[in-house]
Parts: C-alpha cells; structure tokens; sequence
C-alpha cells in the first residue's frame, strides 16, 4: 500500500508540475480566445493535481511511512509544507480571474482583462513556479535526513 501511495503522490506532483508549466507558457502569450478558454481548464488540473498531491501527502505522513513525528520534527519537511501552503494561496488569485472569464468565453470572446491583472497573474504564477523549486529543494533535503 506505501507503494501505491508513493505512486500517487508522484503522478499528482508531476501532473501539478505540468500543469503549472503549461499555465505559465499559456499566460506569456497574447490572450487569444483559444488560450482563454485552456487556462481555466489547465487551472482545474493544477487545482485538482495540488489537492490529490495534499491528501496523499498526508495520508503517507500519517498512516504510509515513517510517522508524523517523524515528519514534523524535520525542519525541512515543514519548510516543504509551508512553502507548499504559500503556493496554494498564491494560486487564488490566478484561479479567481480564469472564472471571471467565463461569461465571456461563453460568448466567444476574448476576455477584456486589464494589463496590471495580467501583469499581477503572470508573476504570482512565476511565484508558483519558485515555489516548486523550493519545494523540490526541501524535498532533496529531507530526503537525505538533512534539517532534523
């Protein structure tokens, strides 16, 4: 069963990863009608992707592996949770503009957003992307036992 949970827990972060990765080469574009109506629909697999990844985190740390003593006591594993935590409440506002086009999309029309939104949504999702490198670093670390 700790394997299958392993699996899991790492298709759903390469999943949030790639999803992450398609956002963020989709919003440097021109908004056109096309990538508008991807982005909400990459957006739901990065939201669905990042809540699987949660639930199976903690099932692994509290039921699969090595305990949740084990993990809260490891400096880097709360620093890999927290930084995962920020990247959620950085992903709030980028999900809540993709909704608000969908009045417009259902007309089939580009989206009239205004360059600081778009400007403020290009760069928290470059945060998001920071974030997961930190959090591939916290992983590395705690991996190796470092931070205890």
């Amino acid at each position: 069963m700790s394997t299958l949970f392993a699996f899991l827990h790492h298709l759903a972060a390469f999943t949030l990863v790639s999803a992450l990765a398609v956002e963020f080469v989709l919003i440097r574009q021109e908004l056109t009608l096309a990538s508008a109506r991807r982005l909400p629909a990459v957006d739901a697999v990065l939201g669905g992707s990042a809540t699987l990844l949660l639930i199976v985190g903690l099932l692994r740390v509290f039921y699969f592996e090595k305990g949740s003593a084990y993990y809260f006591s490891s400096h880097a594993f709360l620093a890999k949770f927290a930084v995962f935590i920020i990247v959620a409440v950085l992903s709030i506002v980028p999900t809540i503009e993709f909704l608000s086009w969908r009045k417009a999309l259902k007309a089939g029309q580009v989206p009239a957003v205004d360059a600081g939104k778009m400007r403020l949504v290009r760069s928290l999702i470059h945060g998001e992307l920071a974030g997961v490198v930190i959090i591939l670093l916290f992983a590395a670390i705690m991996a190796r036992g470092g931070w205890r």
